[in-house]
């Protein structure tokens, strides 16, 4: 359902509110948040909190925000935090740790895993002496962005927070996408997440909320969480109609199996092309790589946007494709004829 011809698969946070959300957000009832009396806040967050299997759950304006919150009530100043090395805290967060934690980073490259295995997590691990700070977090990301949205087991998840859990260090999940992995893995997401601490899941992605984030634990770290928000800027008031859209995304989760059958479709598409390759997806994420037609990401990307069809630059050669709920099958088999002729026309 492409508007005006253009097919936006830069991202999933371009989905547009329906009809539904926007009258949630009219009609919702609203408090102040920051004393506790939203009403609509308040429901969303129990109905989040029981999505993920957790105590308790936070409302807060981004993915990024829920993220940095989530190192800063688990750590320390000067603590070490274990990130893979292409993970979104590390790589598209601004340095968040380090400027509002004081946290230092250390990366686990886990390649194509995308979680580090248990040996690699211990071995990153630092025990808290005279000269070195110690670990005060452990951070996984399913599914993972930067890889490709590739779904992770449970298994692996279990294994890596083992490993720090054993060292009695906390782990925290940015599940940004996680009803993402759980739909693709047939694994029910509080199960998938049983062995974290806590976990971050965006509503404005494939959900499709206009705004929002939510970020779960037990009800001690929540309430920590929550003091937290308010230290970075996030406390918001009548934010029941921006919290009523949410409620609406939850019930969007079962629906992201569409997605990915149309990422399958155009990753599909997409390989078909001379000189592009474009594995088979996890997801809903698509990676496009041009090496061989000799085109760059970046003008695939500028030629793409003027044929109608919106993605991004990733790496010199490799660009992100990403299906979501205002796309459909008709709209992929477009944009495919539409990148088709962009690659045709570059490589020539």
């Amino acid at each position: 359902m492409a508007t005006d011809s253009y097919i936006d698969l830069r991202s999933d946070t371009v989905t547009r509110p329906s009809e539904t959300m926007r009258e949630a957000a009219r009609d919702a009832p609203v408090g102040d948040d920051v004393y506790r009396d939203d009403p609509t806040v308040e429901q969303l967050q129990e109905r989040a909190a029981e999505a993920v299997g957790a105590e308790a759950a936070l409302y807060v304006p981004s993915g990024t925000m829920a993220n940095q919150i989530a190192v800063n009530v688990h750590t320390e100043p000067g603590q070490e935090l274990i990130v893979e090395r292409e993970s979104h805290i590390y790589r598209w967060e601004l340095a968040g740790a380090s400027t509002l934690s004081g946290v230092q980073t250390r990366t686990i490259d886990a390649g194509d895993r995308c979680v580090p295995t248990p040996a690699a997590v211990a071995s990153a691990l630092v025990e808290e002496d005279l000269h070195r700070p110690g670990t005060g977090l452990c951070a996984l990301e399913n599914t993972h962005n930067y890889r490709g949205g590739v779904a992770v087991p449970k298994s692996q998840i279990d294994a890596a927070a083992e490993a720090a859990h054993d060292a009695g260090v906390p782990v925290h999940l940015d599940g940004a996408r996680v009803f993402n992995a759980s739909v693709a893995l047939d694994t029910p997401a509080p199960e998938l997440l049983e062995a974290v601490d806590s976990v971050t899941f965006c509503l404005s992605k494939g959900l499709g909320a206009p705004v929002g984030s939510i970020l779960a634990g037990d009800a001690a770290f929540v309430e920590e969480a929550r003091r937290v928000r308010k230290l970075f800027g996030g406390g918001m008031r009548q934010a029941g109609m921006i919290a009523a859209p949410g409620l609406c995304a939850l019930e969007n989760v079962d629906r992201l199996a569409d997605d990915h059958a149309n990422a399958d479709r155009l990753a599909a598409g997409l390989d078909a092309i001379d000189g592009v390759r474009a594995p088979e997806p996890d997801t809903n994420i698509v990676i496009a790589d041009t090496e061989a037609a000799g085109v760059t990401a970046e003008d695939l990307v500028e030629a793409c946007e003027t044929a109608g069809v919106g993605c991004g630059a990733f790496d010199t050669y490799t660009t992100r494709f990403t299906t979501h709920l205002d796309v459909d099958a008709d709209a992929v088999e477009t944009a495919v004829d539409r990148v088709a002729t962009v690659v045709d026309d570059l490589a020539a």
